[in-house]
C-alpha cells in the first residue's frame, strides 16, 4: 500500500510539475513575441553579425541558453531530486550534470542543421515551405531511427551482447514465431542512472536489436523476460512499427501545413511584416504548443490501443499469462508507476494504459 501512495504522489507532482512548466513556457514565449523582446534580440545581433544564417543561428543558441537557464529548477527538481527522494535514481548531481550535458550536445548536433536547412526552406519555398520539410523530417527520422542504437546509444551507456544464453535463446525463438529475425540481442546498464528497467526493439534494417536494460535482466525471471519481449513482438507482429511510421508521418505533414497557415495569418497580429523575419519565427513554436494540445490525446488513444493489441499477443505466444501479470505489477512497482490515474489523465497524457486497465484487460484472455 506505501508503494501505491508513492506512486500516486510521485506521478502526481511530476504532472503538476509538467503542466506548470507546459503553461510557463506558453506565456513566456507569448510575452517574448508581443512585447518585443524577441525583435530586440535578433537587431542586437545584428550589430554583430550580417548574414541572415548566422543571426538566425545566434538568435537560436541564445534563445536556448536562456530558456534551459530559466526551465533548470523544474529540470533539477523532477530530473534529479524527485528521483533521489522516491529512490529511483543511481546518479549524483555531477553525473546528471554530465548526462544533460551529453544530450544538449547531442542534441544541438542534430538539432541547429536542422534548424538552419528548415530556414533555407522557408526563404526559398516561402508559404509552402510545410511540404519540402515535411519530407525532409520523414528521411531524417527515419536515418536516426538507424544510428540511434549504434552511434547515440553508446554515448549514454555501455552495451554489450547479452550475457544471458536462456533469454537470448528465447527471445531467437519469439523472434522467429513472429516472423522476425532478430540477430542481435544487447543488454546495457541502465542501472547506471536509474533502478527502474525496460526492454526495448531499436533500429531498422541491419541495425535492428533487442535491448534489455540491466535492471530488468538482473531482477526479472526467463519467463517474464521472455513475456516483455513477446509484448514488443506483438507491436511487430501487428505491424505497428509500420502504421506509427504512417501515422507519425500523417501528422508531421498535417501539423507543418497547419502551423504554416497558422504563421502566415498570425504574424501581423504580433507587428511583424514577412514569414521570413527571424524574429517571427518564435510565432510558428507558439503555434505548435497550440496544435500539441490537440494531437497528444489522440496520439495517445491510438497508441493505448496498439498496447492492448500486444499485451494480447504475448498471452498468445507464451502461453504464461500468470507470469505476464507478475512482470506488469513487478515493472509498476520497480518504475513508481500510478496503478490507477485519474481517467482524464490516462486519456490526455498516457500512452499507455494504465497497469488496472491492462490487468483486466489479460485476465479476459482465455
Amino acid at each position: 500500500m506505501d508503494n501505491n501512495i508513492n506512486a500516486k504522489k510521485y506521478n502526481n507532482i511530476k504532472l503538476v510539475v509538467g503542466i506548470t512548466e507546459a503553461i510557463l513556457s506558453f506565456i513566456l514565449l507569448f510575452l517574448f513575441i508581443k512585447l518585443g523582446w524577441s525583435k530586440y534580440l535578433e537587431n542586437s545581433i545584428r550589430i554583430y553579425f550580417q548574414n541572415n544564417y548566422l543571426v538566425f543561428l545566434v538568435f537560436i543558441v541564445i534563445t536556448g541558453i536562456v530558456v534551459n537557464l530559466i526551465f533548470s529548477p523544474f529540470s533539477y527538481y523532477t530530473g534529479f531530486y524527485l528521483e533521489h527522494k522516491y529512490g529511483l535514481s543511481n546518479q549524483t548531481f555531477y553525473q546528471w550534470i554530465w548526462e544533460n550535458f551529453k544530450s544538449a550536445l547531442v542534441g544541438g548536433l542534430i538539432g541547429l542543421p536542422l534548424l538552419l536547412l528548415f530556414y533555407f526552406i522557408l526563404n526559398t519555398f516561402g508559404n509552402l515551405w510545410w511540404l519540402p520539410f515535411a519530407v525532409i523530417l520523414f528521411f531524417v527520422s527515419v536515418i536516426l531511427a538507424q544510428v540511434v542504437p549504434i552511434l547515440i546509444l553508446p554515448l549514454f551507456y555501455k552495451v554489450t551482447p547479452i550475457n544471458n544464453n536462456d533469454v537470448e535463446k528465447r527471445i531467437k525463438e519469439l523472434s522467429k514465431q513472429s516472423g522476425l529475425d532478430v540477430k542481435n540481442v544487447y543488454q546495457f546498464n541502465m542501472s547506471k542512472n536509474t533502478k527502474k528497467a525496460n526492454a526495448a526493439f531499436s533500429g531498422l534494417g541491419k541495425t535492428k536489436r533487442v535491448l534489455l536494460g540491466d535492471t530488468l535482466l538482473n531482477n526479472y525471471s526467463s519467463d517474464e523476460i521472455e513475456t516483455v519481449i513477446a509484448h514488443e513482438l506483438g507491436h511487430y507482429k501487428h505491424k505497428h512499427i509500420i502504421k506509427n511510421i504512417a501515422i507519425g508521418t500523417f501528422f508531421s505533414f498535417v501539423t507543418l501545413f497547419l502551423l504554416a497557415e497558422l504563421y502566415q495569418i498570425s504574424i501581423a497580429w504580433f507587428g511583424f511584416s514577412s514569414i521570413t523575419q527571424i524574429s517571427a519565427l518564435p510565432v510558428i513554436a507558439l503555434w505548435g504548443m497550440l496544435i500539441a494540445l490537440i494531437e497528444t490525446p489522440i496520439s495517445n488513444y491510438i497508441s493505448r490501443k496498439f498496447e492492448y493489441q500486444a499485451d494480447e499477443y504475448a498471452v498468445l505466444v507464451t502461453k504464461k499469462k500468470e507470469a505476464f501479470l507478475n512482470t506488469l505489477n513487478k515493472l509498476t512497482n520497480q518504475n513508481l508507476a500510478d496503478r490507477e490515474p485519474h481517467p482524464f489523465v490516462e486519456w490526455f497524457f498516457y500512452s499507455h494504459p494504465s497497469i488496472k486497465k491492462r490487468e483486466k484487460h489479460i485476465q479476459k484472455l482465455s
